[in-house]
């Protein structure tokens, strides 16, 4: 169960660095509570106003996680660099390997469902690599797989990875002066047990206008080409056009962290 959830800014600022008054501050309260999101596993949600806060180190609890980890191995089956910072954030040292597998063959009506099976196809695939590679788990210290997926909905459609600079500059064009939803999964298979344990968060992203010009910088330098729904709320040309966040940026990023020391925790016991 999420636990309790906070509002407002750090500093009581606006995007243009105007103190917010109090009658914004019962608006963007309003705006808040009018969207809030189904809870997840997640324990901590916060809603920002302006510019996305960096990510944290790592919280107490992650600190102790990352303590034992010198009692399993992990894994991260994913190959994107957002998910690589929040895992090491979070204390952990891992081995990187991507799973090859055709994503667009897996299709579900719900991103929620569709995250899931993409996880654990991943996990499938990952595992499956590894066993003809003469993988063998050790006696004592277990290995954890990683495995994760993410989709935005936006205007109630599905969006996956852009499939080039046209789709993506359409992509980021609607998100302009509205709102878009991450929905992420994390699946940690303990491969000295066989134990699976998954599960999903959402978020929200409310925008101002994005300029064109703007929009046309974050296609020609090219990353969100290659993130779902071109979203990339971090980018230093994105967050100063980012009015609200309802969960939290590692969320958005790909890998929430709550989520994730949940299900390592889980996937040990």
């Amino acid at each position: 169960m999420a636990g309790p959830t906070s509002w407002g800014t750090s500093d009581g600022m606006s995007n243009s660095g105007v103190p917010l008054s109090c009658l914004a501050r019962r608006h963007y309260a309003h705006l808040i509570s009018s969207c809030a999101v189904p809870r997840s596993s997640v324990r901590d949600r916060f809603c920002a106003v302006g510019t996305p806060p960096p990510l944290s180190g790592p919280s107490s609890r992650e600190k102790k996680m990352a303590s034992r980890a010198s009692l399993f191995k992990v894994i991260l089956g994913s190959s994107s660099a957002s998910r690589r910072r929040i895992l090491a954030e979070m204390g952990y040292k891992f081995t990187v390997m991507g799973a090859d597998i055709d994503e667009k063959e897996i299709r579900r009506e719900k991103p929620e469902e569709l995250v899931m099976a993409l996880a654990e196809a991943k996990a499938d695939a990952i595992v499956t690599r590894l066993r003809s590679n003469g993988f063998k788990e050790d006696h004592t210290d277990p290995t954890l797989l990683i495995t994760a997926d993410q989709v935005v909905v936006h205007g109630g459609m599905i969006r996956e990875k852009p499939s080039g600079a046209e789709e993506a500059r359409e992509f980021i064009k609607g998100y302009s002066g509205g709102h878009a939803s991450t929905v992420g999964s994390v699946l940690v298979t303990n491969l000295k047990t066989g134990a699976r344990k998954g599960g999903w968060d959402k978020a929200e992203v409310y925008f101002h206008k994005i300029p064109e010009e703007v929009i046309e910088s974050l296609i020609k330098e090219g990353d969100v080409l290659y993130v779902a729904g071109g979203l990339m709320v971090e980018n230093p040309l994105t967050s100063p056009f980012v009015e609200a966040i309802v969960g939290t940026i590692d969320s958005i990023m790909g890998l929430p962290k709550a989520l994730t020391e949940k299900l390592i925790q889980e996937a040990l016991e």
